[in-house]
């Protein structure tokens, strides 16, 4: 049977082809159904439509909201969920919204996997992805398969809502290393070191990291086409402040991360990727 997905951003167009690489038949939905198409995809004219035509469905969508609404719309996902079908959510979704997800979905007597992914479209074509599960053993264990098309290595936290932790905590590692890389570039930069080679040194040296490996030409050619974006990571470090809060403990690096990302937001590089974060500190 064909596999459902609705989020064809960067990385859900990603792994959507991945998985067609991997003899997966996959079907979607888009809201324009003509940029699914042009990347080569069935679209389908509705989440209902597609979840009745597929027993799994995908969600990789920016937020929180986006899940929510695809859901609950009119002819969403909730009005066609029963028992034997499934929803794995790759969405980084705030951690109190996703423990709902869980909720609304089982309710209806379908599955819902929580399963937010550590990468972006690189090696998300490659097959190299992260995964991050949490939900029922059972539902985990009969995803599995699947998810390992696209993703190497893969953690199942069990309780709702802890993958979804657990993915903001990573990208404050994420945020606060591409920051750290950006000022230490513009700063050798600054002082006349040819930038190829101070990245090169870094990369031998204190800034040696799957950060600086990823980015590293995107730094160098200045191409800031995204693969994730600094909109998507500011959104995040917010909903880990959120965390924090909640928790009733203090951040300090993700303060100072979070802001400057916000700040590479105003500044007009919200869609671009968040490597171009260089170029608040280039200026």
């Amino acid at each position: 049977m064909a596999i459902g997905f609705i989020g064809l951003g960067n990385l859900g167009a990603a792994i959507a082809k991945r998985l067609t690489s991997m003899n997966e038949e996959v079907i979607v939905w888009n809201r324009t159904k003509s940029k699914a198409e042009a990347k080569g995809f069935v679209c389908e004219s509705s989440p209902k439509v597609l979840l009745e035509k597929c027993d799994t469905v995908f969600l990789c969508l920016f937020d929180s909201a986006g899940v929510h609404d695809v859901l609950t719309m009119e002819n969403g996902l909730l009005s066609a969920i029963q028992k034997g079908k499934t929803i794995i959510d790759l969405s980084t979704n705030h951690f109190n919204d996703v423990v709902e997800f869980h909720k609304v979905v089982e309710a209806k007597g379908g599955n819902y996997l929580e399963c937010p992914v550590l990468g972006s479209v690189v090696p998300a074509s490659k097959g190299e992805l992260t995964a991050v599960c949490a939900g029922r053993e059972s539902v985990y264990l009969t995803c599995k398969p699947l998810l390992e098309k696209f993703a190497s290595t893969i953690f199942h936290l069990k309780e709702a809502g802890f993958a979804a932790k657990m993915k903001l905590i990573n990208n404050l590692c994420l945020g606060s290393f591409m920051a750290t890389i950006a000022e230490c570039t513009a700063l050798g930069e600054a002082c006349g070191i040819d930038k190829k080679e101070l990245l090169d040194i870094l990369g031998a040296g204190g800034g040696k990291s799957l950060v600086l490996a990823a980015k590293t030409q995107k730094l160098i050619d200045e191409d800031f086409s995204a693969h994730f974006s600094t909109a998507a990571i500011t959104k995040d470090l917010h909903c880990l402040q959120d965390l924090a809060y909640s928790l009733n403990r203090p951040l300090y690096t993700a303060s100072v991360t979070k802001e400057l990302f916000c700040k590479a937001k105003m500044s007009g590089y919200g869609e671009e990727d968040f490597s171009s974060i260089y170029q608040l500190f280039k200026a």
